[in-house]
């Protein structure tokens, strides 16, 4: 079958490379122009863009899917169908009918659970026990069309944002491939999402991610978890400046203390939550990389009673 790859992210890389590894023929992919990317935040290409540049592969970057010559050349493609994994725009309705099989998607929950740009963060933040991902066929709405395959996947107590995608991004690969099969050997039909069930996973901000030390202590763990690596959770230092939290650990048998307030030993340092204390892991001060708390905890001459979360 011939394939218009569409993905952006690192995320998406496990994807286009079972794609290319299987039978189906990935003629070209689309994915987001260059953009400001790590810690130099230099003008690079995204992921895709130089995996299908390095496998000879033709690359449309459009600033929007909606300009005429756009949709002109993504339809002389002749495709079949249109994978997308994580591409990061919305397609227009004239372009959903362009590939006679569809655009297939891969979304990392089990519609109609958080439909949205931040499922997995999502997921992690309120508790779930069980996730996994989805590939349906888009419409015009977000995250609302017909499903075509499913897989589950447990979130683990210690799981990172990070680290559940890293397992659905692999886990899902396979899932997108077959779905493909299916599809182009006529054995799938969509079946439409229930109305039931539905939630919704909205982009998180850095707002998000700042932690209220008055919620208890599983949502304080929950609330990291789901932060980390992105957009990154924080809090602000007895001094109001900012500070990088890593993930913490939640600690049933610490002594009580204040929301926020700090207890720093020798070899960990426990804060007070609304429920409970936990021990913080490695964080990151304003301006500085991360290190251990204890280290931090003793650079920073902490008075008794210093509180975390209390400056702007």
């Amino acid at each position: 079958m011939r394939l218009l790859f569409a993905g952006t992210p690192e995320v998406a890389l496990p994807s286009l490379l079972a794609l290319l590894d299987s039978d189906h023929d990935v003629a070209a992919v689309l994915t987001r122009p260059d953009a400001p990317r790590g810690r130099g935040r230099r003008e690079a290409a995204s992921p895709v863009a130089a995996l299908a540049r390095e496998r000879g592969i033709e690359v449309l970057t459009p600033s929007t899917l909606r300009d005429p010559e756009t949709q002109a050349a993504i339809a002389a493609l002749g495709v079949d169908a249109a994978p997308v994994v994580a591409y990061g725009a919305l397609v227009p309705p004239a372009l959903l009918a362009a590939p006679p099989l569809g655009w297939v998607n891969l979304h990392f929950s089990l519609l109609p659970a958080w439909r949205g740009a931040a499922p997995v963060q999502r997921a992690i933040i309120a508790g779930d026990d069980l996730t996994g991902a989805t590939t349906f066929l888009l419409e015009e709405g977000l995250d609302t069309g017909p499903v075509l395959g499913t897989l589950t996947e447990p979130i683990r107590p210690t799981d990172t944002a990070g680290d559940l995608l890293g397992r659905l991004a692999h886990a899902g690969a396979g899932l997108l491939v077959r779905t493909l099969d299916a599809l182009e050997a006529g054995d799938l039909r969509p079946v439409p999402q229930p109305a039931d069930g539905v939630s919704h996973a909205p982009r998180l901000e850095v707002a998000d991610a700042r932690v209220r030390w008055d919620a208890p202590a599983l949502a304080v763990d929950r609330l990291v978890r789901g932060c980390t690596p992105a957009p990154g959770a924080w809090t602000t230092a007895p001094d109001g400046s900012r500070l990088k939290l890593g993930p913490v650990t939640p600690r049933d048998d610490a002594p009580d203390l204040a929301p926020g307030q700090v207890l720093a030993g020798k070899r960990e340092v426990l804060v007070g939550t609304g429920s409970g204390a936990v021990a913080l892991g490695r964080l990151a001060p304003a301006g500085r990389g991360w290190m251990d708390a204890d280290a931090w905890a003793r650079g920073a001459r902490l008075d008794a009673g210093a509180r975390l979360g209390e400056g702007a």
